[in-house]
């Protein structure tokens, strides 16, 4: 209750009690008087009623400044240290108690302070204990995260109802939402896999591995493939089992194999192409040859005839098979594997390989055990081969040449690493070096096929030449390839620190969701937690959306690793005082997506969770405002942070950023969608205990609460 409707309720109280008294006196002292007396009253009385009214309002003025002191000395200092210490005890341990209110109140309010110093003294050494306590099992956890984190396999762990308790960032990445495509849920702890993957592919791979459980089979997992959008993939699906052998989830390791089944196709078509382009040819000269065989003595002009169809046969199927090569040549070619490699490593390799053919390898520099470091400068190549292939060729070039001495450096020349080897001397003759190019240099002994420099070159998209300087007397053999980008350049969200594995293994207890969640504990819900940034405060009068920010609320954490952030195209001006507060201008805005595309990708990432919003009556809207144009709509229940505060502390102000100073939680990237979703989302978490102390555990009765809360009116 506000202080003001409080001192007018005791205000009102105090009149009506006053009044009271003063009739009872009153009819008392009436009773008393006689006849004359009373005419006497009567007519003192009359006319003079204005008088007696201010003469009360007079004599009230002293009482209700008294009772106004009254009332913040004692019950307001109550109330509100009541508050405080609910804030202290529920969500922010190092938050203090005003001292207000009468002397007394302000002695208890020191004595609640020391109290609060030394309980948070505890507290500090309690976590600090229980940190201790938990570091063997946060090793696991990271070793677990580190072994995850570098499967190139996609992994999910899901519970027996479906719900992903773990993901690495390789499923994330290869079941990632495709504009365009079907409409699929993102991956997300709490989410469901049968918005992800063909619901009735993973329930009959559960029926087979619990059917083989039943039968104790050595080897329950199931195996399928299915389609996701334009790619195939390859999934086996391996049961989790409790302490007691019973069935509490399963773990899925999905691979893409849309490339290898598609080579596969290929093959078997060039097989039953030579087939069938063959078996003619072939039997022509197999006639042919039978017959030449079976009549020796025919004369020379039949044999010259069947002689020619033996020929023209076998020019026609040599043909045939050149054609289907060269256009199925890259099936027939190893698969190389290309890992990343710094270039100055390659010229350490090189030099140590080229010493093994009697050639030394210098570096232009004045170091020469090793080169100078460019850091930034990144191969992807199969080392292995290209250093072979190379160190072949320089054994070559050393015997035709007479190289002992070379100099050897690598160069960034725009999107290409050049490496060049020096030597003083004649260059080859191109020819020369074009049949160098193509002799193997692995033996059959070491691999199915053997491989040359040219084979190598090919598969890493590079190019080798030669060029000679006969006035300087030096040549220079150049080979290029396509370099990488370096590691440390590559741009990581601030907001996702540690390796790219996600889990909550508490999700296993957690019960299945439903449409109806008003009775599930606030505790237990999954939220999106959302924000949005505008070109204006009136969503009636053409005002739009910006910008959206949301992450999730999953088993009571904030998942910062599950964002959603977009900005948008409003197609329309930006008042220059809008810029002003959230930094978003037209420029920024040009060629961003429009509300119709991004409204579908927020509805997918918010979809089974309660939606949560600071004033959230405006931001939802502006997106019912949305929905005839983009069908839309948003089903789930809202709460509303600024109307839960209201709950727990009516008295304060409940701006997002008071309410985050009183709860102890850090403001940061104020006025962005997403900063603002990440803030509101921390204060949720805070709200949570304190609404639970007012017995508000439900959504239904968080809901029913913020209905009566004066906020609740507030219409845009």
């Amino acid at each position: 209750m506000r202080p003001a409707v409080r001192l007018a309720l005791w205000l009102m109280a105090l009149i009506a009690l006053l009044a009271g008294l003063l009739a009872l006196a009153g009819s008392f002292l009436w009773a008393d008087l006689d006849a004359t007396e009373r005419a006497a009253l009567t007519a003192l009385v009359s006319g003079r009623g204005m008088l007696l009214v201010v003469l009360g309002v007079l004599v009230l003025v002293p009482f209700g400044v008294l009772l106004r002191q009254w009332l913040v000395a004692y019950p307001e200092a109550v109330i509100r240290l009541r508050e405080d210490v609910d804030i202290i005890h529920r969500a922010h341990p190092e938050h203090r108690v005003a001292l207000t209110g009468s002397g007394d109140m302000r002695r208890l309010g020191e004595a609640v302070n020391a109290f609060a110093e030394a309980h948070c003294a505890l507290q500090h050494e309690v976590a600090s204990r229980i940190e201790e306590a938990n570091a063997r099992l946060e090793q696991e956890k990271n070793r677990l995260a580190a072994l995850m984190s570098e499967l190139s396999q996609s992994v999910l762990m899901c519970n027996s109802e479906g719900r992903i308790l773990l993901y690495n960032g390789s499923a994330c990445q290869l079941l990632e939402p495709h504009a365009g495509g079907p409409a699929r849920a993102p991956v997300g702890l709490g989410r469901s896999i049968f918005g992800i993957l063909d619901q009735r592919l993973i329930v009959h791979a559960l029926e087979r591995i619990r059917q083989r459980l039943r039968q104790n089979c050595q080897d329950p997992a199931a195996h399928f493939v299915t389609a996701r959008g334009d790619y195939l993939l390859r999934a086996q699906m391996a049961p989790l089992l409790d302490h007691q052998g019973e069935f509490i989830g399963f773990v899925l390791i999905l691979e893409d194999i849309t490339r290898e089944v598609a080579l596969d196709s290929r093959r078997d078509a060039l097989l039953q192409q030579l087939t069938e382009g063959t078996r003619a040819g072939l039997g022509n000269i197999r006639a042919a040859a039978e017959t030449m065989e079976r009549f020796p003595e025919m004369d020379a002009g039949h044999r010259l005839r069947f002689g020619e169809v033996i020929s023209d046969e076998a020019q026609r199927l040599s043909s045939h098979l050149e054609q289907a090569l060269s256009r199925h040549a890259d099936l027939l070619h190893p698969q190389w594997l290309l890992e990343d490699m710094l270039a100055t490593d390659l010229l350490v390799a090189l030099q140590h390989s080229f010493a093994t053919v009697g050639v030394t390898a210098r570096y232009p520099s004045d170091n020469d055990r090793y080169p100078e470091s460019d850091e930034s400068l990144w191969l992807n190549l199969d080392s292995y081969s290209l250093v072979q292939a190379m160190t072949q060729l320089m054994a070559t070039l050393a015997d035709a040449l007479d190289i002992r001495e070379v100099t050897i450096e690598v160069a960034a020349d725009g999107n290409f690493a050049r490496l060049l080897i020096a030597w003083e001397g004649p260059a080859p003759e191109p020819e020369h070096l074009h049949e160098w190019e193509q002799r193997p240099f692995r033996s059959v002994a070491e691999g199915p096929a053997a491989a040359s420099l040219r084979e190598v070159l090919e598969s890493h998209g590079g190019e080798i030449w030669c060029q000679g300087d006969t006035v300087a007397g030096y040549s220079r053999l150049c080979l290029q390839l396509p370099a990488t980008r370096s590691e440390a350049e590559v741009p990581v969200p601030a907001r996702t620190p540690g390796r790219p594995v996600y889990y909550d293994f508490d999700l296993f207890n957690q019960p299945g969701q439903s449409t109806e969640l008003d009775e599930r504990p606030l505790r237990e819900l999954t939220y999106t937690v959302f924000d949005t940034e505008t070109t204006g405060l009136a969503p009636s009068e053409g005002d739009e959306i910006i910008s959206i920010g949301a992450v999730r609320i999953v088993n009571g954490r904030l998942l910062m690793q599950e964002c959603f952030e977009q900005l948008v195209d409003p197609h329309r001006p930006i008042p220059r005082e809008s810029q002003l507060i959230h930094g978003l201008s037209p420029r920024m805005l040009t060629g961003q997506p429009g509300i119709a595309e991004v409204l579908p990708l927020f509805q997918r990432f918010a979809e089974d969770t309660v939606l949560v919003a600071h004033n959230a009556a405006f931001d939802m809207r502006f997106l019912q405002l949305k929905e005839a144009q983009t069908g839309i709509h948003f089903i789930q229940p809202v709460l509303d942070t600024l109307l839960l505060s209201a709950l727990v502390q009516p008295a304060e102000g409940h701006g997002l950023e008071q309410i985050a100073a009183r709860l102890g939680v850090k403001v940061v990237g104020r006025h962005t969608a997403l900063g603002d979703a990440m803030v509101t989302g921390h204060v949720l978490l805070k709200l949570i205990p304190l609404l639970e102390e007012r017995g508000v555990h439900t959504l239904k009765q968080a809901r029913e609460a913020s209905r009566k809360s004066a906020y609740a009116k507030l219409e845009y």
